[in-house]
């Protein structure tokens, strides 16, 4: 507990604000986006925006892995479930989103499809000892989660496991940070550079912000921790001099996660990804590599994502591209709500408009 006081040390929280408002120019917009769903959700629950002078605008960015799956790709879950009888393994962040009928896996697992929500990817091994049904772990996620589903697929094939598939919807975050740069209507003075996936990459997967003239902080997500950080970049901005920062050192190393990496790359390589509001990126996402293909639930059962695009109404590829706020959306606490949501940017425990609704109106 002490370890997090510290980090919310309220006399702390008051001299970082001082610095704040001593250095930021009243003459200057400072636009600053939060990569991750994370941050989002710790800036809203700890009302870091509303201390924050009304010239320094957080926004919000595509770093919730719930959110930023397509349409497509959900839809293939609920292909899945309606055409085998197999048990369906997920986070539960997934078991409210809607596939494209507007119906969600509760609903489903309420009709009696085998849906099992797990909080690791090994906990699909304890499963197969229920009953003899084939088992489909669908992994969502960045660099943070990856490790662990290669970790899942490395017990199978060490220990020669049968019946256990994934269905990879995995993606990267390099290739995500190039669209936003390349957006010109996205106007990014500096980025809260995601604790979580650093702790993987390390601090090398940021040069290209700093190479655009960008400030970059790795962050981590205690109040002190998301101010210091707001400081730095302000500091920065003001100086014309970019360089990655690292205020998140007590867990992240410049190198990153060597072991988990190698993991990564012994099971899975790069592919074309679909991110939802965005469309295709390329090498963005990961395949599982050709000599594991068949352990790949997409390949076993034929599953291919649609080019559905969002919900009628919702706005949910708006807001993680940091276009809009959650709360211009038209259906924002009306039609779309946490109890009732429309789009994964209200259901997921990292989404915008779930931080929005729960600690902003």
């Amino acid at each position: 507990m002490e370890m997090i006081s510290k980090f919310r040390d309220k006399d702390i929280v008051k001299r970082l604000l001082d610095n704040i408002y001593k250095e930021s120019k009243a003459d200057k917009i400072y636009n600053i986006m939060e990569v991750c769903g994370t941050h989002t959700m710790s800036v809203s629950r700890f009302g870091i925006r509303g201390l924050l002078p009304k010239n320094i605008r957080l926004i919000s960015g595509p770093g919730c892995p719930v959110c930023v799956t397509a349409q497509g790709e959900i839809d293939m879950i609920f292909d899945l479930l309606k055409h085998n009888d197999v048990i369906v393994a997920v986070y539960g962040d997934l078991m409210k989103v809607p596939g494209s009928d507007g119906r969600n896996l509760l609903e489903l697992k309420a009709e009696g499809k085998d849906i099992r929500v797990v909080i690791s990817p090994l906990d699909v091994l304890k499963l197969k000892n229920e009953q003899k049904k084939d088992i489909v772990f669908v992994s969502i996620g960045f660099e943070t989660t990856n490790p662990a589903t290669a970790g899942l697929i490395d017990t199978i094939v060490s220990q020669n496991l049968n019946g256990f598939y994934v269905l990879m919807l995995n993606k990267t975050m390099p290739e995500i940070i190039d669209v936003l740069l390349d957006d010109n209507e996205l106007d990014v003075d500096g980025f809260l550079c995601p604790g979580h996936v650093s702790v993987i990459t390390g601090e090398s997967l940021y040069l290209p912000i700093i190479k655009r003239d960008k400030a970059a902080v790795i962050t981590g997500f205690e109040p002190v921790d998301i101010l210091y950080s707001v400081l730095e970049i302000i500091r920065q901005i003001n100086s014309k001099n970019f360089y990655i920062k690292n205020n998140y050192g007590r867990v992240v190393n410049s190198l990153g996660n060597e072991k988990a990496n190698k993991l990564v790359d012994k099971y899975f390589e790069l592919a074309d990804s679909m991110w939802r509001g965005i469309g295709v990126i390329k090498n963005s996402g990961l395949k599982i590599r050709k000599q594991y293909k068949y352990l790949d639930a997409s390949e076993r059962f034929g599953l291919r994502p649609s080019d559905k695009s969002e919900i009628d109404g919702c706005k949910c590829g708006e807001v993680l591209k940091g276009k809009i706020l959650p709360n211009m959306c038209g259906l924002f606490g009306l039609a779309c709500s946490p109890e009732n949501p429309v789009g994964p940017c209200m259901v997921s425990s990292e989404g915008a408009c779930a931080a929005y609704y729960k600690y902003e109106i």
